[in-house]
């Protein structure tokens, strides 16, 4: 996404707020909260997810998907079941073609490795999730993976441009598999590469399930992964073990004009309604959303109130504390 992108030209961003399914009843309206103290925004609240097909028989309304399309950006907590009907159609309505996670290892958190620090950028459009699955027998069903080379070299600029803009990485690592999968992941491994050779930025490549192994061993060994759609998607989760649990993992669906903004963490249906979901994630999710705006400041602001309260304290249950929700978003509001 454009640096300062707006859609409508106007002063005040419209931020759509889907709170979906489970904890997102908690920790959407946490973040809100968050956005509220660090700028001025226009907010617009739609529904979708499992409640949502109860209620009118769509997971994605309509009014939700446009809604979606035409805000300067989205912030959403998570589906339940209907989740490949809420999420895949929102980052479409988004033009996603990137997602952008963040695996990072906060001081105060119980991490199995601390000196993690990385950025996952996963091709958001194909691959296996591209939807050609059929089932063709009682006994054979089939998926079709599609990669090409368009969508490949769109997130190899990506890539290269968000390396280049922040100087804190040096380059990337692309994850592949085209020792195997040689037309599929060999195109996409050879056409991020060559972007990275004509951009001028410093580029290497691993086998995934190497990745899998070497990343648990010495995560200091990698900085910045891209990786196709699944790819993305496993190794991400894989990273969140090192660092905490998915329960820290913001994400950006990113687009050219706008993008869409979630924890990673799902709808924890064992917690929902109880009040104890950690908010730390959908805050983080915000800070990325006012970046995507052109607000770094905000951003910083945010992403710092956070990490102080997850090494400070009060913490929720799941990082080992007996913290509230609410009690959590005040300790960030005061910060801010």
């Amino acid at each position: 996404m454009t640096e300062g992108a707006r859609t409508d030209g106007g002063d005040v961003p419209e931020v759509a707020v889907i709170p979906g399914d489970g904890i997102g009843h908690e920790v959407v309206p946490a973040a809100v909260e968050v956005l509220e103290t660090v700028g001025d925004y226009a907010f617009t609240e739609a529904e979708a997810g499992d409640a949502t097909l109860d209620e009118t028989g769509e997971a994605l309304p309509a009014e939700t998907y446009e809604l979606a399309a035409t805000a300067d950006a989205t912030l959403f907590g998570a589906a339940g079941e209907s989740a490949a009907d809420v999420i895949l159609p929102l980052r479409e309505a988004v033009g996603s073609f990137v997602n952008i996670r963040p695996a990072t290892a906060y001081p105060g958190v119980d991490a199995l490795r601390p000196e993690t620090d990385l950025v996952f950028l996963r091709e958001n459009t194909e691959g296996v999730y591209a939807g050609h699955e059929d089932r063709l027998t009682d006994d054979v069903s089939t998926l079709t993976r599609v990669v090409t080379e368009t969508a490949s070299r769109r997130l190899g600029e990506f890539a290269c441009e968000y390396v280049r803009e922040r100087p804190e990485h040096d380059g990337f690592t692309v994850a592949h598999k085209a020792n195997v999968m040689r037309e599929t992941d060999g195109l996409f491994r050879d056409t991020v590469l060559a972007e990275a050779e004509r951009a001028g930025v410093d580029a290497d490549t691993v086998l995934m399930d190497a990745f899998a192994t070497h990343v648990c061993l010495d995560p200091d060994r990698f900085d910045v992964i891209v990786c196709p759609n699944l790819a993305g998607d496993v190794l991400s989760d894989l990273a969140a073990g090192l660092v905490g649990g998915l329960g820290l993992l913001p994400s950006a669906n990113v687009g050219d004009e706008r993008g869409l903004f979630e924890p990673v963490h799902g709808t924890a249906p064992d917690i929902a309604g109880e009040g104890v979901a950690n908010p730390a994630a959908t805050m983080l999710s915000a800070a990325m959303l006012v970046e995507s705006l052109g607000d770094d400041d905000a951003g910083d602001r945010i992403r710092t109130a956070v990490e102080g309260v997850l090494s400070d304290g009060p913490r929720t249950p799941d990082l080992g504390g007996q913290a509230t929700t609410r009690e959590v978003t005040d300790a960030v509001l005061a910060r801010l």
